[in-house]
Order: structure tokens, then C-alpha cells, then sequence
């Protein structure tokens, strides 16, 4: 499967992280690029159920592909969020469905580093996108 231009980025910067605490600080430096939601996107209706942070996401269809909005009280999954942005941003409901949660962050060097608590927030996100994809 072909990754978009945004993925490819980021495979190639955390492929430049010899360690932990450089991939650390580059997730941290990724969740600062995520378009701050306003207060009234910050409300129920989109908050994602099973994570123990605070996570909101909002979908949006156009031209028949997905685009997603995420933000978290947390500054470390702000960045996980925004990889995992960065992995399905343009996907069609089709890819988004085939998309591997546990292989991305593998190939980014961070698995080893997500707890189970954290990894299944992140699933949470995933399946909420896909829920929204129909």
C-alpha cells in the first residue's frame, strides 16, 4: 500500500531517531502541528470513548476521502496523534479500514515505547474514524 506524502515524512524523520528520547522529542515537536481545536469542537459529541486521555476527533468527507482533526489534553499523544493523522489523512473508507495500527507504529520505531493503556486509546481513535466512515 502506496503512502501519502505526509506518512512518508514521517517515517523518514523518526527513521533519523537513533533513540527513544530523540523519537520523544519529535513526537512532542508532531503534536504541536496539530490545528488546535476551538471549545466548541472540544465537546462530547466528538470526544473518543476508551482512551484515558481526553481525545476529540472530527471527520470531514471530501472528494470521496477522509480528513481528520484530532486534539488530546496530553502532549505526548497530541504527537501520536498526529502520526497517526499523518498515516490515514486522504485514505478512502476502504484504506482507512485496512490500515494497521500496530505495523505504523512499529515501522516508526514506537511501539515498544506504547503502553496498553495508550495502544488501546489509539485503537479507540482508529475504530471512532472508521466508524465515521461508515
Amino acid at each position: 500500500m502506496s503512502l501519502s506524502a505526509a506518512a512518508g515524512e514521517a517515517l523518514e524523520a523518526f527513521a533519523r531517531c537513533p533513540g527513544w528520547e530523540q523519537r520523544a522529542r519529535l513526537l512532542l515537536q508532531w503534536g504541536e502541528r496539530l490545528e488546535a481545536l476551538s471549545d466548541a469542537e472540544r465537546c462530547p459529541a466528538n470526544q473518543v470513548q476508551g482512551c484515558e486521555s481526553q481525545v476529540w476527533l472530527l471527520g470531514e468527507r471530501r472528494d470521496g476521502h477522509w480528513h481528520f482533526r484530532a486534539g488530546s489534553d496530553a502532549r505526548l499523544l497530541r504527537g501520536l496523534l498526529a502520526v497517526l493523522l499523518a498515516r490515514v489523512d486522504g485514505l478512502d473508507a476502504q484504506a482507512l479500514r485496512a490500515v494497521d495500527l500496530a505495523d505504523w507504529f512499529a515501522r516508526l520505531g514506537l511501539s515498544r515505547q506504547l503502553s496498553p493503556s495508550r495502544s488501546n486509546g489509539l485503537n479507540a481513535v482508529l475504530q471512532r474514524m472508521r466508524e465515521l466512515a461508515g
